[in-house]
């Protein structure tokens, strides 16, 4: 019996991979529904200034007044795309590192650490109650990137 497991598991994975390849185009450098959201195919990013704002409040602990926390799920909401409302916060942290001159150090601003600041800002869609697309299937609202260290 656990022959059998050990045979058709693994083929059925990529049978569901190879056909998953050829629906978003593996060979593709961008590819996939996120792809919509890259600023090289004429896409506009969203500056989410309210969202900035919010994010580098809610970093140093301070409280987030409740006009900016309506302006920045709004400017999300806006965003047609749902796919975009993940890549929109992750351009926006980008941007708002270089403002601030973050390179390689772990505190972004007196009393908010990098790693704090990522997070705040990946969460905005779960805060705003802004729909997501959510691979995973676990209910979380958090954006995709915040597993990743680069960004």
């Amino acid at each position: 019996m656990w022959m059998k497991t050990v045979f058709w598991g693994p083929l059925l994975f990529m049978l569901v991979a190879t056909t998953m390849a050829v629906e978003y185009g593996a060979r593709s450098h961008n590819s996939g529904p996120w792809s919509w959201c890259d600023p090289a195919t004429g896409y506009k990013v969203s500056a989410l200034t309210g969202c900035r704002a919010m994010v580098k409040l809610q970093c140093v602990g301070s409280q987030v007044p409740e006009a900016v926390l309506r302006d920045c799920c709004q400017q999300l909401a806006d965003i047609n795309n749902e796919w975009c409302r993940c890549g929109d916060p992750s351009s926006m942290l980008r941007s708002v590192y270089q403002e601030l001159g973050v390179r390689e150090g772990k505190e972004v601003l007196p009393g908010c650490r990098k790693e704090v600041m990522k997070l705040t800002a990946a969460s905005v869609p779960e805060v705003c109650k802004v729909p997501i697309p959510n691979p995973s299937g676990d209910g979380a609202g958090v954006c995709y990137w915040a597993a990743y260290p680069d960004v």
